[in-house]
């Protein structure tokens, strides 16, 4: 049986991807677990929907880019867990009761309205937003719903020489997104 990482070695890339030491931190502060129910949305190649859904019982994931969705799709295709749902998030959340919610897309706010409805109280939304443009904006609409900001953070990851002698490689993974962690009052 292969583990996980030995499974996304096999996925094909298509956009960029939500790298390892980004959900590990996204599933560490949320807490989700075996019983949660989590939507993610910009589900690209479908690397962060198969972190969730390796812990969590139910993901659903939207995509609503064909050439992403068929990629994820193909991807996501051993995941009994996992919905992939070709729909734009935008336009609304079907889902209730839910743990958490993911957003990997452009302009996450435009989906707090329906958010706020979805997430159980306590619940926790997660935006990966790539520039501090899209973090400025989402600072400032994040004031006109009912949730509470957690946490602003980006995780830069950096490995070891071990070999003839111990140092840190020249290279490092620096900057990929800010992670911002808000929570449902």
């Amino acid at each position: 049986m292969k583990t996980l990482v030995e499974k996304l070695r096999e996925f094909k890339r298509g956009p960029a991807i939500i790298l390892p030491k980004d959900a590990g931190l996204i599933i560490a502060l949320t807490g989700i677990n075996k019983d949660s129910k989590v939507v993610d949305a910009g589900t690209g190649s479908g690397f962060l929907a198969a972190y969730l859904a390796n812990i969590c019982k139910e993901v659903t994931t939207y995509e609503n880019r064909k050439e992403f969705f068929e990629i994820a799709d193909l991807n996501l295709s051993g995941f009994k867990n996992v919905k992939l749902k070709f729909r734009d998030i935008y336009k609304g959340i079907k889902e209730k009761n839910l743990d958490a919610i993911t957003l990997d897309l452009k302009e996450p706010w435009k989906v707090f309205k329906y958010a706020e409805k979805s997430l159980k109280s306590n619940g926790f939304l997660v935006a990966f937003l790539p520039t501090i443009n899209q973090l400025e904006i989402l600072l400032k609409e994040i004031k006109k719903y009912k949730f509470r900001l957690v946490k602003v953070t980006e995780l830069l990851e950096r490995e070891w020489e071990t070999e003839d002698r111990i140092r840190p490689k020249s290279q490092m993974i620096a900057h990929t997104g800010f992670l911002v962690f808000i929570r449902k009052l």
